[in-house]
């Protein structure tokens, strides 16, 4: 590939330049920018293409590369290195407890708070010290498009506010409760910059300390939520929506249960993403009647 050597600093003087290939990214190394050159244009070298990143599958935080499931080996850190160069590369190999501590491991370069976007909505966070499931985007957009305007919603589990900021952002009057110190720092700060202040209240504490009043809609985030379907049906009335998330389907637990206490409901099942070679995340839409 032909390219033209530039300081990186000028780069932003080439936006209007006709000799800049715009169909092809330049590559940075240092303080030097290796800008792609269109045909019949004087150029100052020639570098060999990119290979394709082929390696297994990764994430991106912000500037923070983040590798889940099994350690990666060091060959394999290097390649996506060279494909992305990322400002660091993070191992998460599991989350405990009721906060969702993550295990992590930094494997190269460093590993800072960092400014992540999905679906239009910031969030603010440090990989290493928070969870964030990237494989929960399309439940964050499923809760989006059912939110209607001026609901109230109870967010059991809020965390930095995966599924707050959805709701908030859709209309919803959203309640957050998140018992992590930590995340609850995120989840005020996320709220701020996502401009929905006057839209969610959130407090610090176990939800069941927090819960009032009778809700639209209950968020109930985490795989411990069949323990906490007592609490929730206390604040719910006909019409209130329960999303109760599970590892494994638990429709018929949530069934079981609320026959025993004669509610009438209907549950319909929604499965989120893999969790292990057996193991699904669902979530259950349980709407009293």
């Amino acid at each position: 590939m032909k390219v033209r050597e530039v300081p990186v600093g000028d780069l932003r003087s080439l936006e209007g330049a006709d000799w800049v290939d715009r169909k092809k990214r330049p590559y940075i190394e240092g303080g030097t920018a290796y800008v792609p050159v269109t045909e019949g244009f004087f150029s100052t070298t020639t570098i060999p293409p990119r290979r394709i990143y082929q390696g297994r599958g990764y994430s991106m935080m912000g500037d923070v590369a983040v590798f889940h499931g099994r350690r990666p080996d060091d060959e394999e850190v290097r390649a996506l290195i060279e494909w992305r160069r990322p400002a660091g590369v993070l191992w998460v190999q599991s989350c405990e407890g009721v906060t969702r501590t993550p295990r992590t491991e930094v494997l190269a370069g460093a590993v800072h708070e960092v400014r992540h976007r999905e679906c239009g909505i910031t969030y603010f966070l440090d990989p290493s010290r928070i969870m964030f499931a990237v494989g929960n985007r399309t439940e964050k957009e499923r809760i989006s498009a059912l939110t209607r305007p001026g609901e109230r919603v109870a967010d059991m589990y809020a965390g930095i506010g995966y599924f707050t900021l959805p709701a908030a952002l859709a209309g919803a009057r959203v309640h957050a409760m998140e018992i992590h110190p930590l995340a609850f720092s995120y989840l005020e700060q996320n709220i701020r910059e996502n401009g929905v202040s006057r839209q969610v209240t959130a407090d610090l504490g176990d939800c069941r300390d927090y819960l009032n009043g009778t809700y639209d809609r209950i968020l109930m985030g985490h795989f411990s939520s069949l323990d906490r379907l007592s609490d929730a049906l206390a604040h719910a009335g006909p019409g209130t929506v329960l999303h109760v998330h599970s590892a494994g389907a638990g429709k018929d637990a949530i069934s079981r249960f609320l026959e025993e206490r004669e509610v009438n409901a209907r549950v319909e099942t929604h499965r989120v993403k893999k969790l292990a070679p057996h193991t699904w995340h669902y979530v259950q839409d349980v709407t009293l009647e």
